[in-house]
């Protein structure tokens, strides 16, 4: 289909913006961008139970994160939420709408983390950034009112990406056991000219010229992006990762890659469900009360975590 309504109003008012590529500003331009055309458009924000911000330990220094709570009462299961922005741009204020939907949809913890970001922190550091968040939200268990038995991993575009990065390490680390992933528009491999690359690489937000810039900030070494931390659909062995929702946009230059992914983890045991959403554009999901598509992704990627969490409790 043609691009929604919805979506063509939302993308005129970003235009009206007339910013400049990434690699045509200053880094810190770039990021400031970022958050001004995420602002452009006012969005739904979910009332959850609490939300605080703090710090904890990391492999070079703190981390910042988000909890988001249902209620105070324990035992709730835990989802970690990595947020996107090719890891470049990003901070914990840009899956906000996300973590507040899932907060409310899995009747869950929500820890969102603000991993270093590249060039100035190159792969894998965002990936051991989120792992160390993960193991310390188990490790702090009590504290958040979380059943670590129960846990999903979760992000959008290069969120996905680390959210399918770290159950990746979980499984190869054995700990923690992660029973769902959830890729929103994930990224998943570094090959530029998949069709929907040359198909949807210009005029519908994210472009194929900006996905090249992004990873030359994340990855400038080449070996590095063949690595299956990065470039998910390279790994050999996909089998005994958490079960998976993959989300992805009609018109979104990673369309092709995220529809191969879930393909891939299919063909190799992982119970997968893959979703298209039609006239939709990347990372649409985050844009609830704009997209009406946005709460209907929350509600399948919630659906999916949670028949993850009754499977494993029986």
């Amino acid at each position: 289909m043609s691009l929604h309504p919805q979506v063509v109003a939302m993308m005129q008012k970003v235009a009206a913006l007339n910013l400049p590529p990434n690699w045509k500003v200053t880094l810190q331009q770039a990021r400031a961008n970022s958050r001004l055309a995420r602002t452009s458009v006012e969005l739904q924000i979910e009332p959850v139970h609490s939300v605080e911000d703090r710090t904890i330990p990391g492999p070079a220094g703190s981390i910042a994160i988000r909890v988001y709570r249902p209620d105070d009462r324990p035992g709730h299961p835990l989802v970690m939420l990595y947020h996107g922005g090719g890891w470049v741009v990003g901070d914990l204020d840009t899956e906000d709408t996300t973590c507040r939907g899932l907060c409310n949809r899995v009747n869950a913890v929500v820890v969102s983390v603000d991993y270093r970001l590249a060039p100035e922190t190159v792969f894998p550091g965002a990936v051991k950034d989120c792992y160390a968040a993960t193991l310390w939200a188990v490790d702090h268990a009590v504290e958040l009112g979380i059943n670590p038995s129960q846990i999903a991993t979760s992000g959008t575009s290069a969120g996905g990406n680390l959210s399918g990065a770290v159950s990746m390490v979980a499984r190869d680390r054995a700990f923690p056991a992660i029973a769902h992933q959830v890729l929103f528009c994930p990224i998943i491999d570094c090959d530029f000219d998949r069709p929907s690359y040359i198909k949807n690489g210009v005029d519908y937000g994210l472009t194929r010229d900006s996905m090249i810039w992004f990873w030359d900030q994340y990855t400038p070494s080449s070996t590095d992006r063949h690595s299956p931390y990065v470039s998910l659909i390279r790994s050999r062995d996909l089998s005994g990762l958490p079960d998976a929702t993959v989300i992805a946009a009609e018109y979104d230059p990673l369309l092709d890659e995220s529809v191969a992914y879930a393909e891939s983890l299919t063909t190799a045991g992982v119970k997968t469900c893959c979703t298209v959403y039609e006239g939709m554009t990347h990372a649409f999901n985050v844009r609830t009360g704009v997209l009406d598509a946005a709460k209907h992704a929350l509600d399948k990627a919630a659906a999916g975590i949670r028949e993850s969490f009754a499977l494993r409790s029986t």
